[in-house]
């Protein structure tokens, strides 16, 4: 690909240092306020997001699931509940929500199906051609390299796995697009503020998503690294989308080196 997207410049601080060093550190800074501030700022409906995301893989019914970006654990609690496969194994680049995840998995007798592991998106620990299903919600636009990220979760599907990506999006219609932007770009971030004492991270979280390639960018972006039959479908006005993804070749694709700016 000629023109690989990166988004190794917005970054969640000012500093000179790697953006995974940086979102790994502003996760780690947020982890014990994540989840009530994500069901308390979408209003509970990022739970319903998940729902819909995971119910693109019944038909498939994957038995090996790889959760990137799995965070504290809600979607591969959530890929358990409705697929009740053999075994999901989550990463994160971010140890202390890993630990609120695992906390969750043990709470609700999950251990047995459901691993976390610590892991680089970029520099996946895994063979080619592995995992029957691969999810990432709300985690591909903190990839210091998006297409070096997807393309090694290309990598280690099977032929015939699927990818699922849930991330926020941008709103188009009038006037919901004005009042979101508003609510996303300034209200969130204060209320994020004083209640996890991070200063950037949700400043970091609009940033982020006006920077993300969406909608029909994307889709050509994961038809260009590889998938095919790939959709797109948005969610509440356009918050957020869904985007699946089918790979029908057995070859590993080599990811783009995420040291190459």
């Amino acid at each position: 690909m000629s023109n690989p997207i990166k988004s190794e410049e917005v970054k969640p601080y000012e500093e000179t240092s790697h953006k995974t060093a940086q979102v790994s550190t502003m996760f780690n800074n947020i982890a014990k306020y994540y989840d009530f501030l994500n069901h308390f700022l979408s209003l509970g409906i990022d739970r319903r997001w998940r729902k819909k995301a995971i119910a693109k893989l019944i038909p498939a019914q994957p038995k090996l699931i790889l959760d990137v970006a799995t965070g504290t654990a809600d979607l591969a609690i959530e890929a358990e509940k409705q697929l009740k496969p053999e075994k999901i194994i989550g990463i994160d680049i971010s140890p202390n929500m890993l630990e609120i995840g695992r906390k969750k998995i043990a709470k609700q007798q999950l251990s047995p199906i459901i691993t976390l592991e610590d892991g680089d998106s970029e520099k996946l620990n895994f063979p080619d051609n592995h995992f029957d299903a691969v999810t990432v919600a709300f985690g591909v636009r903190n990839f210091a390299n998006v297409e070096a990220g997807l393309k090694d979760i290309v990598r280690v599907l099977k032929p015939n796995g699927t990818l699922v990506v849930l991330e926020f999006s941008k709103p188009k219609s009038f006037p919901f697009k004005q009042g979101y932007n508003a609510y996303f770009k300034y209200v969130l971030p204060t209320i994020g503020r004083f209640t996890s004492k991070d200063k950037k991270a949700y400043s970091y979280l609009y940033e982020s998503v006006q920077a993300f390639p969406e909608g029909e960018q994307f889709t050509q972006l994961l038809t260009q690294i590889g998938l095919q039959d790939t959709t797109c479908e948005p969610l509440t006005l356009g918050i957020c989308s869904i985007y699946t993804g089918k790979k029908t070749s057995p070859q590993p694709i080599a990811a783009t080196d995420p040291t190459i700016e």
